[in-house]
């Protein structure tokens, strides 16, 4: 009995070693946008990442705001993310380290087709949304402190104006969701252009402005600090920043939507070593 309860506890502590030196530093925790996940390119991207079974990746896709929350209490080993002024402060807060901002596609606004506030052609985005307020047509926030809400914003502040009152709705979800609601409301909206595209064949929301140099749309990779937390798997992560900063990488984003969509959905700005 002696011996059957001395091997017992010899495979035990070997399971437990077993457990510990491959699950909690074989998961990658990845806090990522809405857009990247709506599009099918966190898919691809994700499966051809944990080809070689190293690393299971777990990603949550929010908005950048709710993203960089999670790397702010530890909940995340790296993010991708679309707020450029929020990702400067969140490395300047010690939360984050080595960020690159490698990718980039563009926002658009959507409205019905019979464009009732006059938008069409004009040139500026932010003269766009003076002319929704002035003709009080509904518009659909985010309302989400997502990347791209905080790009709607900055569009008012640059239009001088604070929205408010029955025309401006406020949707607090995530894209895919608040183009449904624009679509139903018949309303104007500011999506990113990759996420209307993968969208587009059930929306009768067309774009009505876009070209401005205020709406392109960049992203950025952050590394979590593992100096403010020491469990963060600092390995997976750096495993997945150079995954996705890699000349193989670059080629699928450069592909990828063209076929299914007739066009390329992100535009790769980083420059693989």
């Amino acid at each position: 009995m002696k011996t059957k309860n001395l091997i017992l506890a010899a495979f035990a502590a070997l399971l437990v070693a077993g457990c510990a030196k491959t699950e909690p530093k074989s998961v990658v925790r990845l806090a990522t946008t809405t857009s990247v996940r709506d599009t099918g390119l966190l898919d691809v991207l994700n499966e051809e990442f944990q080809k070689d079974g190293r690393y299971t990746l777990q990603a949550i896709a929010v908005g950048s705001g709710q993203a960089m929350q999670l790397g702010r209490t530890g909940e995340a080993d790296i993010l991708w993310v679309h707020s450029p002024d929020d990702e400067a402060k969140f490395v300047a807060e010690g939360y984050g380290k080595e960020r690159v901002t490698f990718l980039h596609n563009d926002f658009v606004v959507l409205g019905p087709a019979a464009d009732p506030a006059g938008i069409k052609g004009v040139k500026k985005a932010a003269d766009a949304f003076k002319k929704i307020a002035a003709a009080r047509a509904p518009f659909i926030s985010r309302a989400d402190q997502s990347g791209t809400h905080k790009k709607e914003l900055k569009l008012w502040a640059a239009a001088g104006i604070k929205p408010s009152g029955e025309f401006y709705l406020e949707a607090g979800q995530g894209m895919a969701g608040t183009l449904s609601i624009a679509e139903e409301k018949k309303a104007y909206v500011l999506a990113d252009r990759s996420t209307y595209l993968s969208m587009a064949k059930n929306l009768k929301l067309v774009i009505v402005n876009e070209g401005d140099e205020a709406l392109i749309n960049r992203y950025s990779l952050i590394l979590a600090n593992p100096e403010k937390f020491p469990k963060v798997n600092a390995t997976g992560a750096r495993a997945y920043y150079d995954f996705v900063l890699s000349a193989p990488v670059k080629e699928v984003i450069e592909k990828f939507g063209v076929e299914k969509y007739g066009q390329q959905l992100f535009f790769y700005d980083y420059a693989p070593k």
